[in-house]
């Protein structure tokens, strides 16, 4: 590590012990940023969200939202696509944007003696995005081109499928990327809408990590941000839960191996009961080389070479959800398994020695999320989005530490319940049904 990285990591670790060095800098235009200063490179990473995603794409046209996100730097202004790429690229300019369920983001990597025309591009693609009639069928042609691919990939099937039937009937069950069929009705009528509807200033959350100070950062939010309007409504998305536990669903794909998808129910991120659920699934699947499912699953049994649970928190919905692959004719053993580990979880918890480990392992490692500016500014506006409050950073280790088995048996409680879940196979998994 050299002393760049070092410093990097030291910044990392102080911020997530002192959230006064992440500190809240308002722009006239009443635009917030979190600013961590940080002088040692000449560089600034800027992070920034705005509320409402693919939850918000209409009806039948799964996709305007992503297709949105890839056509921000597609020309701006009065640059064409090729003219604007090419002033980033002279710049060393790293300027992205991507979509998900509930948000449109980007970020902005620039060295500081580029940051004013960093910004002015930033502001060009944000408030005067051209959608230009070609650029919008290189971006249609592109993602039609990855769906297709995607068609003959049982991990992307599986996810697809899971997604469906876990919230038939929500604005969660469309994927992101859309449909072939929904990708090909999306007009740019449809663009200029959900750029009105999304990028705006009232849920906008913005992070700056780097050498820039809060009186330049200020000026740099209200040329960057204070340029655009309110956003339009938002359409409500409902809350809702994963349904259909217990049920199993085949997605049939001529392949020697199964790829599984499974989930159950979840904590939201805000909810007090989301710490011991990390802890939990951390115990469970979440803990790489050592969870329980890694160890029964994989090195116990051979039945898979990967195996893995994770916490998924949207606005309006929460899962604990998981994956493995194996061969077709032990999907049925892979699947028992599985689901005796969560049966001893509910019924006898983890042990003290496993708890105390995965607390171990959770607050020693949390600094490494922190290990660059672009991390830290990411996890910075990651935390704004979701109104844990930038003293998150210096509760977050402490609230993990003090997770107790009583945590563990009420968040286990509410995550797993009766231990059934909703599981789709892509593949042709014989004693699955």
């Amino acid at each position: 590590m050299n002393s760049v990285e070092a410093n990097l990591v030291d910044t990392a670790a102080r911020s997530a012990n002192a959230p006064t060095l992440a500190l809240p800098v308002a722009a006239a235009a009443g635009i917030e940023a979190w600013h961590v200063e940080s002088p040692v490179v000449p560089m600034i990473a800027l992070a920034f969200t705005f509320e409402g995603g693919a939850a918000q794409d209409p009806e039948g046209k799964g996709g305007v939202a992503q297709m949105l996100a890839r056509l921000l730097d597609e020309g701006a202004g009065d640059l064409s696509s090729d003219a604007f790429q090419e002033r980033l690229a002279a710049r060393a300019i790293e300027l992205s944007f991507h979509a998900g369920a509930d948000a449109v983001g980007g970020s902005l990597k620039m060295l500081v003696k580029h940051a004013d025309e960093a910004i002015d591009l930033l502001a060009l693609a944000l408030a005067k995005p051209r959608f230009d009639p070609d650029a919008i069928e290189r971006v249609r042609a592109q993602t039609l081109a990855g769906l297709r691919y995607q068609q003959n990939d049982p991990g992307v099937m599986a996810s697809r499928r899971f997604f469906a039937e876990a919230y038939a009937g929500h604005p969660y069950a469309r994927p992101s990327s859309g449909t072939p069929e929904s990708i090909a009705a999306i007009t740019r009528d449809d663009l200029v809408a959900m750029h009105r509807q999304i990028i705006g200033r009232g849920g906008l959350k913005v992070a700056a990590v780097g050498a820039i100070d809060a009186d330049r950062l200020a000026d740099a939010l209200n040329r960057a941000f204070g340029v655009l309007d309110e956003a339009g409504p938002l359409n409500a998305v409902p809350q809702t839960q994963v349904g259909q536990l217990g049920r199993r669903v085949v997605v049939d794909i001529d392949v020697p191996q199964s790829v599984l998808r499974f989930g159950m129910g979840g904590v939201p991120w805000k909810d007090p009961d989301f710490i011991p659920a990390y802890v939990l699934n951390h115990i469970l699947g979440g803990g790489s080389f050592t969870s329980r499912l890694f160890q029964e699953v994989r090195e116990k049994r051979g039945l898979a070479y990967s195996v893995g649970t994770s916490l998924v928190s949207h606005r309006a919905s929460a899962m604990t959800w998981g994956y493995t692959a194996t061969k077709n004719e032990r999907v049925g053993e892979a699947l028992s398994v599985i689901g005796d580990e969560i049966g001893r979880l509910i019924s006898d918890g983890p042990s003290d020695e496993e708890l105390q480990k995965a607390k171990d392992y959770l607050t020693g490692s949390y600094a490494l999320g922190f290990d660059t500016s672009t991390k830290i500014a990411h996890q910075l506006v990651q935390i704004a989005f979701e109104g844990l409050g930038m003293d998150y950073f210096a509760r977050r280790n402490e609230m993990v530490t003090n997770v107790t088995q009583a945590d563990i048996r009420r968040a286990g409680a509410r995550t797993f319940a009766d231990g059934r879940m909703l599981v789709v196979a892509a593949g042709r998994p014989t004693d699955f049904l």
